[in-house]
């Protein structure tokens, strides 16, 4: 029982680090400051004084064919061994666009999850590593979930992933059925 306690510690603070609150979203929820699926997808403050990533970075701009363009806004890394990547996802095309099924991810738990961020990686070059979306101890993506209409208002998302060594300071972004885009850890 202590190491079931200590282990819903962790994840809370891991959560909280990323942008969740301590009350956290039900099982199976993103813990960040966008939208549910409601069609509201105007980047909002949350309970626990959380806000949005400072968009006045950008780090990559990604635009795939299918009128979706992924703005990365920040790349940090913390204390705990975790890099946060967080960023706005708008609809370029004039209408509002669906999220593509293929940013789930393969995973069968993560299917479970729904429409989530689950299928994007990270891959260090110099250390030959690629990095994926972490998962709690229930099989959850520590990304945010929830994201399925998008419109030219944008939705803001963020992903967790295991930090690359110090000595890296650079990682290409890999999220299906868009370009590669290289980006600056902070």
């Amino acid at each position: 029982m202590a190491t079931a306690a200590l282990l819903a510690t962790t994840l809370t603070l891991s959560l909280t680090a990323c942008g969740g609150d301590s009350d956290g979203p039900a099982k199976g929820q993103g813990s960040s400051s966008a939208p549910s699926a409601s069609g509201n997808s105007k980047p909002q403050e949350e309970g626990g004084g959380n806000t949005v990533p400072d968009t006045s970075q950008t780090l990559a701009t990604i635009n795939g064919s299918n009128g979706l363009q992924i703005v990365i806004h920040s790349a940090v890394r913390d204390d705990g061994g975790f890099l946060t990547v967080s960023g706005t996802i708008k609809s370029t095309a004039g209408k509002t666009s669906y999220a593509p099924i293929e940013w789930n991810g393969q995973e069968q738990v993560v299917r479970g999850t729904g429409r989530s961020l689950a299928g994007i990686t990270l891959v260090d070059k110099a250390e030959k590593k690629r990095y994926y979306v972490l998962r709690d101890t229930d099989g959850y993506p520590l990304t945010t979930t929830g994201i399925s209409n998008i419109d030219a208002a944008g939705t803001a998302f963020f992903a967790q992933f295991p930090a690359p060594p110090d000595g890296t300071s650079e990682v290409a972004i890999q999220i299906p059925l868009m370009p590669t885009a290289m980006i600056e850890i902070s």
